[in-house]
């Protein structure tokens, strides 16, 4: 069944008049009220006296690897995290990075070749983990100068699995180990903790019914030798300023 709608041209002029003191109201709104626009994502920094910033970093939800992940899903993505940090490392008024996590994990190469490059910059970088930063996101949070985790933060510390087909062979099983090992040495070169006792850790069969591996809370990790320090962003940003300081 089709409808038809006549107006007016009084009620047409109406309409049209309501619908431009809308888009009027709208812009005034934008203009008073600028800080409620989001920052786009190379926009968020902090600003320091002399024009410095610090650059907000957030690693968040699955790490995406080379495969998309679904669409529902929240993810970092590497292809636009390396290029950020590489534009981070250039900019002169760029004086430090913050690294907000909060990570179930997600692709292992992706994960090390942003905890890498983190981890290489000249300019001094802080973690801090808020919520969780489990599986490769160990190693990210460590790749800071230096790392925080609040007091309800967890982390799982647990062997390297992969999916789909894999060949019943030896060599399938070595490349895991080789895969694990580079986890293993990245997190133990960047915290306290020694290479043996984060493999008993990830090896660990006391804690999950149907896996591997240890969950860790925010003071638990610290005890470990994992992370630094349990704080929160207040003592994240007073440790990031001092590391700065010392640069200066």
């Amino acid at each position: 069944m089709l409808w038809e709608i006549r107006l007016t041209k009084t009620e047409f002029q109406k309409g049209r008049e309501t619908t431009e003191i809308m888009e009027e109201n709208n812009q005034e709104n934008t203009q008073e009220n600028p800080q409620e626009t989001p920052p786009s994502s190379e926009e968020r920094f902090l600003l320091l006296p002399d024009n410095q910033k610090i650059e907000l970093l957030t690693i968040i939800g699955e790490v995406e690897g080379h495969d998309a992940s679904p669409k529902n899903s929240k993810t970092t993505k590497y292809e636009q995290v390396l290029p950020r940090l590489a534009h981070v490392e250039h900019r002169s008024d760029i004086v430090g990075v913050l690294v907000l996590l909060n990570t179930v994990g997600g692709d292992v190469e992706a994960g090390l070749a942003i905890a890498e490059m983190i981890a290489s910059l000249s300019k001094p970088v802080v973690s801090l983990v808020l919520g969780g930063s489990h599986s490769i996101g160990v190693p990210l949070a460590v790749s800071s100068d230096y790392s925080f985790i609040v007091e309800t933060g967890t982390m799982t510390v647990h062997p390297v699995r992969t999916t789909g087909t894999i060949l019943g062979v030896a060599q399938s099983f070595e490349y895991l180990e080789r895969i694990q090992e580079r986890i293993l040495t990245f997190t133990a070169k960047h915290s306290r903790i020694s290479k043996e006792h984060l493999r008993e850790l990830m090896l660990n069969t006391k804690v999950f019914t149907k896996d591997l591996g240890t969950l860790l809370g925010g003071e638990e990790a610290v005890r470990e030798g994992i992370i630094d320090e349990v704080g929160g962003i207040r003592e994240a940003l007073r440790k990031l300023r001092e590391l700065i300081g010392e640069k200066d």
